[in-house]
């Protein structure tokens, strides 16, 4: 009789508690970034993305990115996602790639020929803009965020 009651103690508890468990292993494996991109002038090329988490390499250094996602483009808009992604404090760059080349185009004196973007729509002042104001809380799950394109 003892070891019956242990048994059904024992179930009962692992069926209260095995919910949760399950839950937060479902929630790790869920978590993503997911990035609508809009304001975009075309279709023409590919959205190239890429997601930090530092400031030392943002955004210039996207070989150096935590991510990085090349998706195409359809009615003006895009969306890269960034699946897996651990809480943290991180930031967006984008790119619209119109030649599809692979790199940022600019002019000679460095100002980018094609749309750039970046997480908060931060802005840059004679230059890209900075981490800290493009950086953002990323708590894990599911977390949207919507970036808008701007042509220099």
């Amino acid at each position: 009789m003892y070891k019956a009651n242990t048994v059904l103690i024992a179930a009962g508890l692992l069926s209260m508690f095995a919910p949760a468990a399950l839950a937060q292993v479902r929630t790790a494996t869920d978590n993503v970034i997911h990035v609508e991109i809009g304001g975009l002038h075309s279709d023409k090329g590919q959205m190239r993305c890429a997601l930090f988490s530092s400031a030392a390499d943002f955004p210039k250094q996207v070989d150096k990115a935590v991510m990085q996602k090349t998706v195409a483009i359809a009615n003006r808009h895009a969306v890269c996602e960034f699946p897996g992604t651990p809480p943290g404090t991180y930031a967006v760059s984008v790119f619209h790639d119109e030649n599809s080349n692979g790199k940022l185009d600019t002019n000679f004196i460095r100002i980018p020929r094609e749309g750039v973007g970046a997480s908060n729509d931060a802005k840059g002042h004679f230059g890209p803009p900075k981490f800290d104001a493009a950086a953002f809380r990323y708590p894990g799950g599911r977390l949207d965020l919507k970036i808008t394109i701007t042509y220099l």
